[in-house]
């Protein structure tokens, strides 16, 4: 995409929006590590722009603004949307007009960013199938509260003989949320992008049965990142998510994380309370939309 039209910073010098190309990659990390615990699925999209996608995947895309050669700031467009920490009301406004051309996907990112994204999709005709404030909380090293050595289950990385079970689960946890199954329309595709998260998932397992399981989505030295945590219902309050969680963590210590993170809905004391004994803090609020 050639140079879009530019408007004046608050400092007075131009900006520019523009595709991130490949040669840009190591910038744009620099820019995103100055806040990189904000901003760890952007430096995970940055990191694999150009590298080949695995079965569901899609390629990242995304745009900065520039001024110059300087970077002030980047949005993922795809696979979803995604702002970098403190960006500019000028650098987002610079933005829109291609943001609100988005038929469907998803937006995650800090609540006070979000809200002018979701007004320019809003006024394009979006609609929110999904919208809440989620919290997003995370463990450093030296804060990490062990689980008890008693816990049930056999906490380990998924195998080709879980698939099922965990088609299962992400199918579940839509349910539970009453969040559109893609698998209704798309059982083949759906079940392929559970396939290509196998290598990331965590399970705990018992006597034969997968209890819970959790996705390592982004696993870089700058932190992970932990989506998709599931416990089967009838395992509940049983212990087999502080194992789960417990051993995750542990992983991604001796990897030489800096941090693991991971995000709450709003109102859900239950696994507030989870992380929080875990040793987790809150850092900051982000709007999840989910639209079409």
């Amino acid at each position: 995409m050639g140079h879009r039209k530019g408007v004046r910073n608050a400092m007075g010098g131009a900006l520019r929006a523009r595709r991130l190309g490949l040669h840009e990659r190591a910038l744009a990390l620099e820019f995103l590590g100055i806040a990189s615990d904000e901003n760890l699925v952007l430096i995970d999209l940055v990191s694999r722009l150009g590298a080949s996608l695995g079965p569901g995947e899609v390629a990242p895309q995304i745009h900065g603004a520039f001024e110059g050669g300087r970077l002030e700031g980047l949005v993922a467009f795809r696979p979803s949307i995604a702002l970098s920490a403190g960006l500019s009301s000028t650098a987002l406004d610079l933005l829109l007009p291609q943001l609100s051309r988005i038929p469907s996907g998803l937006v995650k990112s800090d609540r006070r960013l979000v809200a002018p994204v979701w007004r320019a999709l809003e006024s394009a005709g979006r609609r929110a199938l999904i919208d809440r404030v989620e919290i997003a909380y995370r463990l450093r090293p030296g804060a990490m509260v062990a689980a008890a050595a008693d816990l049930p289950g056999v906490a380990r990385p998924a195998r080709e003989q879980d698939l099922e079970e965990l088609v299962y689960a992400a199918r579940a946890s839509l349910w539970e949320e009453d969040r559109p199954d893609p698998a209704d329309g798309d059982p083949l595709g759906f079940h392929r992008w559970v396939e290509g998260r196998l290598p990331r998932a965590r399970i705990v397992s018992e006597g034969g049965r997968v209890t819970f399981v959790a996705y390592a989505d982004v696993r870089r030295s700058e932190g992970w990142l932990v989506q998709g945590v599931y416990t089967w219902p009838e395992f509940r309050r049983c212990g087999y998510a502080r194992r789960g969680m417990d051993s995750i963590v542990r992983e991604a210590f001796s990897c030489g994380a800096s941090h693991v993170q991971l995000a709450v809905v709003e109102g859900n004391e239950r696994a507030s309370k989870l992380y929080e004994d875990l040793g987790f803090e809150a850092f900051t609020e982000l709007r999840t939309i989910l639209f079409h």
